[in-house]
């Protein structure tokens, strides 16, 4: 992340104030910049995303905006596996007839149209999204409900939900930025933290859909900054108030967040500081329970009332399957297929079936070096190494938990379903954070050239914008037919063409921007990398 050398950490030239309060450290105008420019270049990325793929292309976005309209209309929410498909989205699925021009954009019918014309829901069609809560659907819904969705084309209000996610997801940058300067005391570290979402066009292609995730992944987010600030001494009763509040919407909208709850517990538990055990321990109850009462009552629920804490929305349409005669469960091939798919479906795997997907080579080869910069340097004696494993806590059981599932799954029908790397988006911060201070050890023990060390974050950050451009090319050549107007760029015609055209040229000027505006950041006063536990009070808010 940084290339900056640790340096002696200095005497504390401030303190805390009477009421416990860490003064602010101010963000300069250079980096405040700075951060503008890569969150501008991630909205546009965002947006041409959510204008490049096909409609019904993403990840189970069908199923997402089906739920969406349901509620829209005044359905109920039932139980998990009873939800049929609408006549809507069924009727919309065959105008969009993905990769023809069988329907023209400017002939798609409107969602009251559809909705006239086929009543009603596919009995056959399953909606497995009744497994999740309702949260995220409910403010999709609202939008809908708000724009007056029925008199919309049907593939412009997929498009209006789709910006509505992006617009979620937009604020992740800024996340990662706070997270990484509140643990390293670096801007120049926290900076490329937030360009290095760039580098995941898994994320910004899953934010730019209908979807669930990204008001998963945002929460995340925000419970990871608030962690952060708990594990460098912010133990204000706002803090944790504010920490609880986010953890209860974090598990009300997704069972992906549920692997917060116990790095939420452990970081309050073992966060520095000199604190009774009796009051840890009471903040830590408070929290959780606070929690519990926003959103964790969902999950006791479904215990009391399914047996378990998330039913499969499947279960009607894949039930329990034989292995073939004379084969059984192999932990080779589990394997085999559980890592190809998390690491594809992590940096990029494009479409419904994730079949559009970056290079084998590009894909391994960033996961191995991550995990090994991780591994090597992230965890070495520091003070600030128990805020490092707490947060390495949350992808790790993100990642256990699903594999826990897809390996009962297996087991169970004989197919290895369940693994996607999108699953550890929501703790996709924490790795950040995590790989900040790896980064920032390793430039710190390698002797080079001023003037490469200086040169580094420009470089990091040019590299994630490649790398999302990359992510965008290989959509756009495998999942856009050959005749855009067919499917649409959400306009007839070359006028659909000629605003896709505009925004990779907008892309590319603000790559160039944000590549500049990061290399020209200066160097921060001098503050150890490991300081956030000596001296928070140099830590900014």
């Amino acid at each position: 992340m940084s290339t900056d050398r640790p340096e002696s950490a200095p005497r504390p030239s401030s303190r805390p104030s009477d009421d416990g309060v860490v003064r602010r450290t101010a963000v300069r105008r250079p980096e405040a910049v700075a951060l503008a420019a890569v969150v501008t270049l991630f909205a546009v990325l965002l947006g041409l995303w959510a204008v490049l793929v096909p409609p019904f292309q993403a990840p189970d976005e069908k199923a997402h905006f089906d739920s969406a309209l349901h509620l829209a209309v005044g359905d109920p929410w039932v139980d998990p596996g009873d939800q049929r498909m609408t006549g809507i989205v069924q009727a919309a699925a065959g105008q969009a007839a993905a990769g023809t021009t069988a329907v023209p954009a400017a002939d798609r019918s409107t969602v009251a149209a559809l909705r006239a014309e086929h009543p009603g829901a596919d009995p056959a069609a399953v909606d497995q999204m009744t497994q999740h809560p309702p949260t995220a659907y409910a403010v999709q819904a609202t939008v809908l409900r708000v724009v007056g969705f029925e008199q919309l084309r049907w593939d412009h209000a997929l498009l209006l939900l789709r910006l509505v996610d992006a617009l979620l997801l937009l604020p992740l940058p800024v996340l990662a930025w706070a997270a990484v300067r509140r643990l390293t005391g670096s801007p120049r570290t926290a900076l490329v933290g937030a360009a290095s979402l760039l580098a995941v066009p898994e994320l910004a292609s899953i934010g730019a859909s209908v979807t669930n995730d990204a008001l998963t992944i945002t929460l995340g987010g925000v419970v990871t900054v608030l962690l952060v600030r708990v594990l460098t001494a912010d133990r204000r009763r706002r803090t944790l108030l504010a920490l609880g509040t986010a953890l209860g919407l974090l598990v009300v909208t997704k069972g992906t967040g549920l692997p917060a709850v116990p790095v939420v517990a452990l970081g309050l538990l073992v966060a520095p500081g000199v604190v009774p055990r009796g009051r840890r321990l009471l903040e830590t109850v408070a929290v959780l329970a606070l929690a519990t009462a926003i959103g964790g009552w969902w999950w006791i629920r479904n215990v009391v009332r399914y047996g378990t804490v998330q039913p499969d929305g499947y279960a009607a349409i894949r039930p329990p399957q034989a292995f073939p005669a004379g084969q059984g469960p192999s932990a080779a091939t589990f394997l085999d297929v559980s890592w190809g798919t998390v690491t594809r479906t992590f940096w990029g795997s494009f479409g419904s079936n994730a079949h559009a997907a970056l290079p084998v080579w590009l894909t391994v080869g960033l996961t191995v070096v991550a995990v090994a910069l991780v591994v090597g340097w992230a965890f070495r004696r520091s003070p600030v190494r128990r805020a490092v494993v707490v947060l390495a806590v949350f992808p790790v059981l993100l990642l256990a938990a699903q594999t826990v599932t897809s390996l009962r799954a297996y087991l169970d029908t004989a197919q290895v379903v369940g693994t996607q790397g999108r699953y550890l988006f929501p703790g996709l911060v924490a790795l950040v954070a995590v790989s900040a201070v790896a980064w920032r050890r390793l430039a710190g023990s390698v002797r080079v050239p001023r003037v490469v060390r200086e040169a580094l974050p420009a470089a990091a950050t040019a590299v994630a914008a490649v790398v999302a451009g990359l992510g965008i090319r290989t959509a756009a050549t495998t999942l856009v037919p050959t005749n855009a107007s067919g499917y649409a760029v959400w306009s007839a015609g070359p006028l659909g063409d000629r605003a896709v055209t505009a925004g990779c040229g907008l892309l590319v000027a603000l790559a160039v921007v944000a590549v500049l505006v990061v290399g020209r950041v200066g160097r921060e006063r001098p503050v150890h990398p490991d300081a956030a536990v000596h001296q928070p009070e140099a830590l900014p808010h």
